[in-house]
């Protein structure tokens, strides 16, 4: 299949990366895994046998309080937690191949739906707003927009990190959440043939 090129010639690409069946399940299997991988799993809470704090029974047995132990309960204020939260993994583990899979699943949707663009570079001159701006203007593109570029240059980061909604990423920082939450995605004809090298 042929991407069109902004200011160019089409690209030849592969049917298998960008033009396959949209796996909607393995999409969001793959998504979930990623958001939770990025997760510290630091929460720490303690527990009614870790609280500090004397285990004396606090009130005589008849004549009121309830019959209860000690204040490190969890129904009283400044107590143990019920259930307590502690150090964990949330990572899920995905294969490499059903990874690569959801890629291009994602990728040729962005290509049904029209919000894949490809051009020859968004390199900036100066690391100027500016520039920027007017680059994106005459790529007419809005909203949340993703730039990937196969080696994306400081002059391009520092151009668009004063823009709401624009993201920068080199090739080898693709991810799917990045994919999945943009608008629309702009990269450059080296970035698409590096893509593609890697999900064939």
């Amino acid at each position: 299949m042929e991407l069109n090129v902004i200011g160019a010639k089409p690209l030849n690409v592969s049917d298998e990366v960008f033009g396959g069946e949209y796996k909607k399940a393995l999409v969001h299997q793959v998504v979930v895994a990623y958001q939770a991988a990025g997760r510290a799993g630091t929460q720490s809470q303690l527990s009614r046998g870790e609280m500090s704090g004397t285990t004396k029974k606090f009130k005589k047995q008849k004549g009121g309080g309830a019959r209860h132990g000690d204040y490190r309960a969890p129904i009283f204020v400044g107590g143990g937690r019920t259930f307590a939260a502690k150090p964990r993994s949330y990572e899920q583990k995905v294969n490499r191949k059903a990874y690569r899979v959801a890629i291009r699943s994602i990728f040729s949707e962005l290509v049904r739906q029209g919000r894949l663009k490809v051009v020859e570079s968004f390199g900036v001159e100066t690391p100027k707003t500016s520039a920027m701006v007017a680059k994106l203007a005459e790529l007419e593109v809005s909203g949340r927009v993703l730039l990937v570029s196969e080696d994306a240059s400081e002059a391009v980061f520092l151009a668009a990190r004063n823009i709401p909604y624009i993201h920068v990423l080199d090739v080898m920082a693709l991810n799917p959440v990045s994919l999945v939450g943009s608008d629309q995605v702009v990269m450059t004809v080296e970035a698409v043939k590096k893509v593609e090298e890697w999900l064939a």
